[in-house]
């Protein structure tokens, strides 16, 4: 994760994402170098357009809390409630057992 961030980062610089930009970045942070690792991630990068990739991430977790917090919670809460009624006629059993 940390060659993604790495990538990131020297986009967000401005700079170019190449092997010894990204080396520098990783060693200044002091992550392990793996060599086959940065050159698969500049590879990977190569035709990828950052920003539009960034836009439409952002488009997309905009919209998933609103459909997160709808219907789970509420199932949620009716489970918690059947949980702490029978732990409630537990306890009152014991009472008058």
């Amino acid at each position: 994760m940390e060659y993604v961030y790495a990538a990131m980062l020297l986009h967000k610089a401005g700079k170019q994402i190449t092997e010894d930009s990204m080396e520098k970045v990783l060693t200044a942070t002091g992550v392990a170098i793996d060599k086959a690792r940065i050159k698969a991630t500049v590879t990977a990068l190569k035709d990828v357009d950052i920003n539009k990739v960034i836009k439409e991430a952002t488009l997309v977790t905009a919209a998933a809390p609103a459909a997160a917090h709808t219907a789970p919670k509420a199932e949620k809460k009716e489970e918690e409630k059947k949980v702490s009624e029978e732990e409630a006629a537990a306890g009152l059993g014991a009472l008058f057992g």
